[in-house]
Formats: structure tokens, sequence, C-alpha cells
């Protein structure tokens, strides 16, 4: 079967699932996963329970209010628990569930083709911006794409 057949039944695959399901609930939950935290915070999680602040030290960039909002979520939509213990102070964990869990497999392979696809994506993005702009533009960086990182070098 060729690639591009492939592609078209996958494309009708995912095209009929969003229309056998109830669309909106299949929206969200694409939203959800593909959230900018959820995945990091369920992987944190696989790692084992952890508490708000932990969670907030582990994830750099993400305000309390975000964690607080995008933990509620996971646990609205049952993949992530929160246990609440009765003890002075109070202490409180976040667990990933074991339908949190059954995410790992898909975004693992998901992750590994974004790693392996990173420095080809980047090329295509510099190839059409630097198309974008013109011959006659002066770009004043470009970029050196090389095993295991990509850097931006200025031109001058």
């Amino acid at each position: 079967m060729s690639q591009a057949t492939i592609a078209d039944e996958t494309l009708r695959s995912m095209g009929k699932l969003c229309i056998e399901h109830d669309p909106d609930v299949f929206r969200s939950v694409l939203d959800r996963i593909g959230d900018k935290w959820s995945l990091l915070l369920i992987g944190i999680l696989e790692e084992g329970p952890q508490r708000f602040t932990g969670l907030l030290r582990m994830t750099p960039g993400i305000s309390r209010r975000m964690l607080t909002n995008t933990l509620r979520a996971l646990e609205r939509d049952g993949l992530v628990t929160r246990t609440i213990f009765a003890e002075v102070p109070p202490r409180v964990e976040y667990r990933v569930t074991e339908l949190g869990r059954t995410l790992s497999e898909p975004v693992l392979r998901l992750a590994m083709w974004a790693a392996d696809n990173q420095a080809t994506i980047i090329a295509n993005r510099f190839g059409f911006d630097e198309k974008a702009m013109g011959p006659n533009s002066d770009l004043d960086e470009t970029i050196v794409i090389g095993s295991p990182s990509v850097t931006r070098v200025p031109l001058k």
C-alpha cells in the first residue's frame, strides 16, 4: 500500500472517529491532551504521587493558577486523582489514574517522532520563513542544524 493511500485512510478514519462520537467531547479530549501542560504533568505523576508544590517545582514556567486549573481539568477527565489527607496541616497528593497511564505509549511514540524529526521541521520552518521574507531580505541570523541540538547563529 502506498504512503498516499495510508495517509488517506488515516485521515478518513480520524474524521470518522470524530463524526461517530460526540464531536464536542472528542475535540475537548484532544484539546486536553494536546495542551501545553497536561501531558507533562501526567508524565511527572507516572513516576509517583506528588504534592502541589512538588509539581510546581518540577514544571518550570507554569504558574500556580495554571497548575491548579490543569490539575482540576485532568481530575475532571479522570486522568488524575486528588487525595486529601486529614492531617494538620492538610496534605494533598495527586496521582495518575489507570486511564491516565494509557496515554503513555501513544504520547511516547509522538514524542519520539517529534525528537526524530526536529531538525527537519526546523529546516522547513527556516526555508519557509526565508522564502516568505523574499530574496532581498536581510536575515539577521541563520540556523545550524546538528545532532543533538539546533543552534541559532548571528550572521553578523
